[in-house]
Order: C-alpha cells, then sequence, then structure tokens
C-alpha cells in the first residue's frame, strides 16, 4: 500500500487510532524518547533522526495558506509516497501533513499579528509546527508547541530550523485534562477528530478559558465531528479561506478551512 493510499485511509477514518494515543497517553512515549520530553534552546536532536527526517521528507512552501513558512512534509517526491507505510520506523507520520485547520490558522495570525504579538501562546496538536512558527514570526512573547509524537518534535526543530528561527519549547506529554496553564492564547487544529478525544478538549478548554480567562482560536475545515460537537454552538466564526487546489486534493476535496473563536459567553474582540 503506498503511502498516498494510505493518506486517504487516514483521512476517511484512521485518526481514530491517533485519537486513542491522546487519551491514553500520560507523557509516556518510549523509552528512547524519554529523555526527550521536553524541548528548549540548544536541545541536541539524535542524529540518526534527523537524517531519515532530512532524507525522505521534502522542503516545501508551496500549495498551502503560508507560502512564507518552509516546511518538511511528505509529497509525492518522497520515497514513502510509495513505500509501505509499515516500512515507516517511527509511526504514523501525521506531522508530516500540513492539516488545513492548521493553514487556516497560521495564515490568520500571519496575516493578524496582533492576535499574538505581546502574549504567550500554546499550540496544542502542533504537528509540524507551523502555527507555532507563525506566532514567533508575529511576535508572541512566549511560544510552547505541545504534541504527543516525539518525532513531531524533532520535525519542529528542523522546521524553525528552515525558517531561521530560534527553536521554541516542545513538549510531548499529554497536557488534556491537565491544570490549566497561564496562556494568554491557546491555538489548536485538526483536532476534532473523535468524539471521546472532542470531549475532552472540551472540557479543558472551558476550564481554562474559566480559570485563566485564555482566549482560545480553533482550525477546522468542517470535518462532521467538529461541526456536530456541542462546542460548535459556543464558537464564533473568525475568517473563512479558500485552500488551494493541491490541499484540495490532498484532502479529499476538502474546499475551505474557518478559523473560529471559542466565545461561551458569544463576545467578541477585535485588533
Amino acid at each position: 500500500m503506498a503511502f498516498c493510499t494510505w493518506k486517504w485511509l487516514l483521512l476517511l477514518g484512521r485518526q481514530n487510532t491517533f485519537a486513542k494515543a491522546w487519551r491514553s497517553r500520560r507523557g509516556g512515549p518510549s523509552l528512547r524518547w524519554k529523555r526527550c520530553c521536553h524541548w528548549g534552546t540548544g536541545k541536541s536532536l539524535d542524529p540518526e533522526v534527523r537524517a531519515f527526517l532530512e532524507e525522505n521528507t521534502e522542503v516545501t512552501s508551496s500549495g498551502h495558506l503560508t507560502p512564507e513558512i518552509r516546511l518538511r512534509l511528505l509529497t509525492p517526491r518522497c520515497r514513502f509516497w510509495r513505500e509501505k507505510p509499515d516500512l515507516w520506523p517511527y509511526g504514523d507520520p501525521f506531522w508530516a501533513i500540513y492539516w488545513p485547520g492548521g493553514q487556516a490558522l497560521s495564515r490568520y495570525i500571519l496575516d493578524n499579528p496582533c492576535v499574538v504579538k505581546g502574549r504567550s501562546v500554546l499550540d496544542l496538536g502542533s504537528g509540524c509546527g507551523a502555527t507555532a512558527i507563525a506566532a514567533v514570526m508575529s511576535g508572541a512573547s512566549q511560544v510552547l508547541a505541545n504534541d504527543i509524537d516525539p518525532i513531531a518534535g524533532v520535525a519542529m526543530i528542523l522546521n524553525c530550523e528552515l525558517n531561521h528561527l530560534t527553536p521554541f519549547p516542545i513538549t510531548i506529554k499529554n497536557i488534556i485534562n491537565s491544570e490549566a496553564g497561564n496562556w494568554d492564547l491557546i491555538v489548536l487544529g485538526d483536532m476534532f477528530y473523535d468524539e471521546q478525544l472532542a470531549d475532552g478538549l472540551h472540557h479543558w478548554l472551558r476550564k481554562c478559558i474559566r480559570i485563566q480567562q485564555t482566549k482560545v482560536l480553533i482550525g477546522d475545515p468542517g470535518r462532521h465531528q467538529f461541526l456536530s460537537h456541542s462546542i460548535r454552538s459556543q464558537l464564533h466564526k473568525v475568517i473563512e479561506y479558500s485552500l488551494p487546489e493541491y490541499t484540495r486534493q490532498e484532502n479529499n476535496g476538502l474546499t475551505s478551512s474557518i478559523v473560529w473563536s471559542y466565545q461561551p459567553s458569544n463576545s467578541s474582540e477585535s485588533c
């Protein structure tokens, strides 16, 4: 089975595997990676992993909403676009796809830097790190990227290097249902693909808003699991973007992606 076929399976329902990981993990990656539970400036990378990712991804800035940001992604020119997915040694590379919800969030932040300028930002489920990178480019005072896949952490550091940025801190523990951190803004894209995970996100985000008055922005292209969830009634549509043709093709025909503000009080904030 080629990777392009695997991508269609992922888009059509294999997200449940990843969702189970979010629900069950408590910051416990494999023993090899426990020492890398949190990266900061100057953290050394495993040279073998770095070399593998550099060899098997392509640096690209085209076909997406944010041509300003260069990323290492899996593309049709990469070996694993054709190889059997089981030969990929590090688990499903969800981080190697620039998902449309993350694209919309990143585009919005780049176009509206006042949303993050001088503020602390948590990028939840960061994946390739594009939205965290956009926040740094737009003047955020502090950025923390979170993804439970340790290889995503490596990819984010490589992507920071591509964009001439000092790598931001990265944590790979599951922080959903943890204590509400003191963040000015939480951003998350493409995370509402499983009902239980969506429920956990809903309750945790609501707690962050209640306790810390955190602002929350959500990026999603209109997946059924998101639109049908109860959180939908508490969202304010901020902006909708038409997706580039390449992104439409690799996301089963999705044509647009929306940035939503989670505002239980239905209040809105402008820059």
